[in-house]
């Protein structure tokens, strides 16, 4: 698995890349406070193959460093940079999570690499987000079955219970401990781009469930009527994992937006 160094901090990273494309041009995962990378499982399967698809684990989480906290957002974007730099990336197309949403935008503000950016469950300031709703300790296995029934509909949960004992055991596998969701739900606390919303001009695709229990939907509407460029995609009924429990919709407007903003990947 390779890696990234930002200033002594060491990044993990898998890399998936088509044989033909652009070889400068990558979708990148930003992962939400304290989880592994399974949560981008859904989304993975349906972008791997027409695009690079990048996906780090976030400091303090798998096999990344964990320096001690707390972490602010912007240290977490520096941390994407480093990953983006060390593959060649010159066009970063983000697809962030929550937390990862919140870097992927202090990342766009704070450099050109990025070309376009996917932000889900995602609020313009720390306070519209409670990461305690997100998070569960992965040493307490009832604890982590527990939180995905605020995570994810209640008929989802009822038409699905093989994926929610799936996902219990990819949290209890991957997900961080105690100390790292601490420094993780600091960044969090210390993000406000309320007032700086109207300079970030990279296209943003804004994806949130409008039942979402940790972040509500009108934290996703101030998000997009705030940007210049920016364009919600809401999802009925979706609470905040709304990329597992809709993933094909979610998929749907990924795809949709990549095709808008990234390079044909299989030019003529």
């Amino acid at each position: 698995m390779p890696h990234a160094n930002n200033a002594g901090v060491e990044i993990r990273y898998e890399t998936d890349a088509p044989d033909a494309g652009d070889p400068d041009e990558a979708v990148v995962f930003c992962g939400d406070v304290g989880l592994g990378a399974w949560q981008f499982g859904w989304q993975h399967a349906a972008l791997a193959g027409p695009h690079t698809v990048i996906t780090p684990e976030t400091r303090g989480v798998g096999r990344s460093d964990a320096p001690p906290g707390p972490y602010t957002v912007e240290a977490l974007a520096s941390d994407v940079d480093a990953v983006c730099a060390a593959e060649g990336i010159r066009n970063a197309h983000l697809v962030g999570y929550g937390l990862g949403g919140m870097v992927a935008l202090a990342y766009a503000l704070a450099s050109s690499r990025p070309a376009s950016l996917s932000v889900v469950g995602t609020p313009p300031a720390g306070d519209a987000y409670n990461p305690d709703g997100v998070w569960a300790d992965p040493s307490t296995p009832a604890a982590v079955e527990g939180s995905l029934n605020g995570l994810l509909s209640e008929s989802f949960r009822g038409n699905h219970p093989d994926a929610l004992s799936r996902i219990a055991e990819w949290r209890l596998a991957e997900d961080a401990g105690r100390e790292t969701f601490e420094a993780h739900r600091a960044a969090v606390d210390g993000f406000d781009l309320s007032d700086r919303l109207y300079e970030l001009t990279t296209p943003t695709l804004v994806v949130h469930g409008t039942d979402d229990t940790a972040c509500p939907v009108t934290a996703a509407e101030t998000l997009a009527e705030g940007l210049p460029r920016g364009e919600l995609h809401a999802v009925e009924g979706a609470r905040h994992l709304v990329g597992v429990e809709a993933s094909a919709a979610v998929n749907d407007a990924l795809v949709g937006w990549l095709a808008e903003h990234a390079a044909d990947p299989f030019p003529e």
